[in-house]
């Protein structure tokens, strides 16, 4: 039950995605009151998050109990709010069922790759024969059109075509992975985004529509800079590390105790003169090499190891704090144990308590979307696997009982998979 009407309610969304991109599209439309019904599967990969790629550290207690898929971390913190219905989609008869539920479903997620759900028979011109006014977005590595579409494709490997890892590294080193797959998180919000103006297209014109998002372009879509400099120049934009064309001091700064951190991006001489002020104005800041921020780019290594010395005794909160009050951007960097505990979030309350029957009580990062009239609220823990598989037969579509246990017997769903 929802607390409060929120914007979504009375849209369901069939959500078919695995991993990441496509099961954190249909987290943010959940969060604001959409039905989500998660379609997992017995057989194969199934999620991939609570099945195959989950390590000891994603489980309570570093362990996953009899139940391991319905324990992990991951899978709990991109699932909350949703409901599980398993269906094996290579059964026919699962297929009868997943039609039926499309008829009474407003949208359908996914990011498989093209071939998928063709081979299915699933696809959007069959789910529009179905349902017509159906928005079905499809979020496949590479598109689905073009010599790369049939290609896998992981967060990583989409960046990387995409064009993002070209950039992460250091000047005149190898390119790096980012430490974080964000190819994912962009597809996601991008995703949500047409979504939303789908949904408003169908009630102006009644009229569906299939959503056709690369992952990879929209990776690309983010760095037009790049694509526009070099039609200017000719020249490909080089990796800088932690250095930024525009600023000088920018980068990330060690500090007292192990592993801890400040980044600090200084963008103006008033910036400066405050950072030399929290420095107790040292002399070495007064030579003519650091008197702006070209010549502080040109000698940014000695500069780094002057402000290195000084972070270095001090705790990376304090010389955050420090900074901010003069007015120099700095942010301590916050591991895991820094961030549940970190008063800014708390006090905002962006971490929520969610209570799991087999997972237990852990705090969960909240919405960062933060609506006024209509905030977002978490009102179901990630689902068990097929927990709700008897309510949206029977409740939903109508099945009886000896039916379902017609379709159970054909092997069309199940509660527990199929290694």
């Amino acid at each position: 039950m929802l607390y409060k009407m929120l914007p979504l309610e009375g849209i369901r969304v069939i959500d078919l995605g695995r991993v990441w991109a496509g099961p954190l599209a249909s987290r943010i439309l959940a969060d604001f009151g959409a039905e989500v019904i998660k379609i997992e599967t017995i057989t194969g990969r199934g999620d991939f998050t609570n099945l195959e790629a989950v390590v000891p550290e994603d489980f309570p207690g570093k362990y996953g109990g009899t139940k391991p898929w319905n324990r992990s971390g991951v899978f709990n913190d991109l699932n909350r709010n949703k409901k599980s219905l398993t269906l094996d989609l290579s059964n026919p008869s699962a297929k009868e069922l997943f039609k039926k539920l499309v008829v009474l479903s407003d949208i359908v997620i996914e990011n498989y790759s093209p071939r998928v759900m063709f081979n299915f028979g699933l696809n959007y011109d069959v789910l529009k024969s179905v349902k017509k006014d159906i928005i079905m977005l499809s979020m496949p590595a590479y598109g689905m059109k073009g010599p790369y579409s049939e290609f896998p494709g992981f967060g990583n490997t989409i960046e990387s075509v995409g064009g993002i890892t070209n950039f992460t590294g250091y000047a005149g080193a190898e390119p790096h992975l980012p430490g974080m797959i964000t190819g994912d998180v962009i597809s996601a919000l991008q995703g949500v985004s047409a979504v939303m103006i789908a949904i408003r297209h169908r009630r102006l014109t009644g009229k569906g529509q299939c959503i056709d998002l690369s992952q990879a372009e929209a990776q690309t879509s983010i760095i037009g800079t790049q694509i526009i400099a070099y039609q200017m120049n000719m020249k490909e934009t080089q990796r800088i590390g932690n250095s930024n064309p525009d600023m000088a001091p920018h980068g990330c700064y060690r500090c007292k105790g192990e592993d801890k951190w400040v980044a600090i991006a200084v963008a103006s001489e008033s910036e400066w003169e405050s950072l030399c002020q929290a420095m107790d104005n040292p002399e070495w800041a007064k030579e003519n090499r650091f008197s702006c921020i070209k010549q502080r780019q040109t000698h940014w290594r000695e500069l780094d190891k002057y402000i290195s010395s000084w972070t270095s005794n001090m705790e990376h909160m304090d010389v955050m704090k420090r900074l901010q009050s003069l007015g120099v951007p700095c942010g301590a960097l916050l591991n895991g144990r820094e961030l549940l505990d970190n008063e800014h979030l708390n006090s905002n309350g962006f971490f929520v308590e969610i209570p799991h029957k087999e997972a237990g009580i852990h705090k969960y990062a909240g919405s960062p979307l933060r609506l006024s009239a209509t905030p977002p609220q978490y009102y179901l823990p990630a689902p068990l696997m097929g927990e709700h598989n008897q309510i949206i037969l029977s409740g939903l579509l109508g099945l009886s009982e000896s039916e379902i246990e017609e379709f159970s017997r054909s092997g069309a769903f199940g509660i527990e998979p199929k290694f």
